[in-house]
């Protein structure tokens, strides 16, 4: 072949691979600018599903806090552990780690994983100590990731227990403030875009679709202070009698908010195993009782109101009893002729049944509704009770009779401390609150401010030397209130030997600035009436309640040692 040709060959060659190179060039830039252009949104979606993951964003809960913004409530940060089990059914190298690092048996996690190995999510553990997650995530287990939640957690333990409540694992409120502020405190999750990796660990943030909104703070009227003080002292009373429970609720006369409320027995809103859910129920507003000698100076009120008698009033309650048909009201002992203020001070049965009597037999019942007994309060707390009072067309004498002295009703110790705290400031009832109030508190008048003030200075001689409540008394302070004693009731009627020992009364009588009411239910032993057992928790809740609201002594100490030293022994 002459040279000439095989250079002919060799050209057309050259040129047939070159031109197969520019074809194959122009395909492929074509499908390149296909893919930039019009297939660019396809791409993009497709590598997103497979990198970019839409992560939520948990809201904090808000806070709760005493008046002085003290935490009662608050949540943290932590770690839940979950896992894939479709990854993890590989790595049973691991398994035994996992279980002892989440508090759960070897077998226990075995059966799990096996048991949902079709699935692609199962929880290992719920709300880790971080650092604690941190360790187990270091291993890289296949299969084995975290979320960050919010663990609510309560500072003052079983003190605050009975108001503050508590949350379950998803931070829904169950009990008390947490329940029935849930809508407020409870936020609402976030979104955002991220980038993870195989191990689905977050590489990158890449935007934010909607920011999380914080549950509203909210701001309790209690003060730490009073509560811890108050809860010290129910619970050493309750030890000392052996009681079976008791309550004790503090409101501020100006203001109607309530300072302190506690009961006993309590349980730690910070343990979760809930062995302990009798203890709940939060007595002093869910709880109704007779409340016994604690009306008698709402009865003097209303004789008072009703124009039939005076302050100076004399009544005669000889021999000491007082039948009404088949049935006999009796005194301790026979009190002669007595004025109105020893019907409280000797709390005398007979006296207060026949100033009952001597009005319409509708009156008293509406002056009790009037000051609220039997009425609910509008806390707005889940599950208060609204006691009883009752309606009748006609009333028999022997019910005005009872009703006058604290039987044929029932109360919880907040409405009872409502109660008070009208006589306190002056015939004025303020809505109570179990939140911090800001500016005045006006309310609605009740009860005439005079006749009010007359049956507080009449309750101050309860606690003197004379009265049934001397160890009510507060070192350098006037106290005024009344005692309790009533006895249990039961499926068959009232026990013979058990009874709710209670005290309730003001402080200072000068100007009042704080209500108190104690109740201790069923003490047992030989010491049981309301003047033994709680009106020495009375005088030293009283007496802190006093200090932490600074409020100045309106009597000489002096003065107090005086009529101690004065003082007979109590019966």
């Amino acid at each position: 072949m002459s040279e000439q040709l095989k250079q002919s060959q060799f050209g057309w060659r050259y040129y047939m691979v070159l031109a197969m190179f520019a074809v194959l060039a122009v395909v492929v830039i074509g499908r390149l600018i296909y893919l930039q252009v019009e297939s660019q949104a396809f791409l993009q979606d497709q590598g997103d599903r497979r990198v970019v993951r839409v992560e939520r964003i948990p809201a904090y809960r808000g806070l709760i806090e005493d008046r002085n913004g003290e935490p009662l409530a608050v949540s943290t940060p932590v770690q839940t552990l979950w896992a894939n089990p479709q990854e993890l059914i590989d790595a049973q190298y691991a398994w035994g780690f996992l279980a002892k690092s989440t508090g759960v048996s070897e077998s226990s996690l075995r059966d799990r994983i096996l048991r949902n190995q079709e699935k692609q999510f199962i929880y290992l553990r719920r709300h880790m100590n971080p650092s604690k997650a941190d360790d187990i995530l270091g291993r890289h287990i296949p299969g084995v990731y975290s979320i960050e939640e919010h663990r609510r957690y309560y500072p003052a333990g079983e003190v605050t227990s009975h108001l503050v409540g508590f949350t379950n694992i998803d931070e829904e409120g169950q009990e008390g403030i947490e329940l029935s502020f849930d809508e407020f405190l409870k936020g609402e999750a976030g979104k955002k875009r991220v980038i993870k990796d195989l191990r689905r660990r977050i590489v990158k943030d890449v935007g934010l679709i909607k920011p999380a909104a914080p549950g509203t703070d909210i701001t309790l009227s209690i003060d730490l202070r009073a509560q811890y003080l108050a809860y010290r002292e129910l619970l050493s009373a309750v030890t000392e009698y052996r009681a079976s429970s008791g309550s004790a609720v503090a409101i501020d006369i100006k203001t109607g908010e309530v300072l302190a409320l506690v009961n006993q027995p309590s349980y730690n809103p910070n343990n979760r195993t809930r062995g302990d859910v009798p203890n709940f129920r939060n007595r002093a507003l869910t709880d109704v009782f007779e409340p016994g000698s604690t009306v008698k100076p709402f009865t003097v009120a209303a004789a008072l109101s009703s124009g039939k008698w005076k302050a100076y009033s004399k009544l005669d309650t000889s021999p000491g009893y007082l039948r009404i048909g088949s049935k006999s009201i009796r005194d301790m002992s026979n009190y002669g002729v007595i004025d109105l203020g020893k019907i409280i001070a000797k709390s005398s049965n007979v006296g207060a049944s026949k100033l009952a009597l001597s009005m319409d037999d509708q009156y008293l019942s509406s002056f009790f509704r009037k000051v609220g007994l039997g009425q609910a309060t509008g806390v707005g707390f889940p599950g208060e009770s609204v006691g009883m009072l009752p309606a009748r067309q006609k009333w028999r004498r022997i019910e005005v009779a009872t009703l006058s002295y604290g039987y044929g009703l029932s109360v919880t110790a907040l409405q009872l401390a409502q109660a008070y705290a009208i006589l306190g400031s002056g015939g004025i009832k303020r809505q109570v609150s179990l939140l911090k109030v800001d500016g005045d508190v006006p309310g609605e008048r009740v009860m005439d401010e005079t006749v009010a003030r007359q049956v507080v200075q009449m309750m101050e001689g309860v606690v003197d030397v004379h009265g049934t409540a001397k160890k009510a008394r507060v070192p350098g302070y006037r106290v005024a209130g009344k005692t309790g004693t009533v006895h249990k009731v039961s499926a068959g009627g009232y026990q013979d030997h058990r009874y709710l020992a209670m005290f309730a009364g003001v402080a200072p009588v000068e100007d009042p600035a704080i209500a108190l009411v104690v109740v201790i239910d069923d003490p047992k032993g030989d010491m049981y009436y309301g003047g033994q057992v709680a009106a020495p928790v009375f005088s030293r809740v009283m007496a802190g309640l006093l200090r932490v609201k600074n409020i100045p002594p309106d009597k000489t100490v002096e003065t107090y040692v005086g009529l101690a030293k004065a003082a007979t022994p109590d019966s």
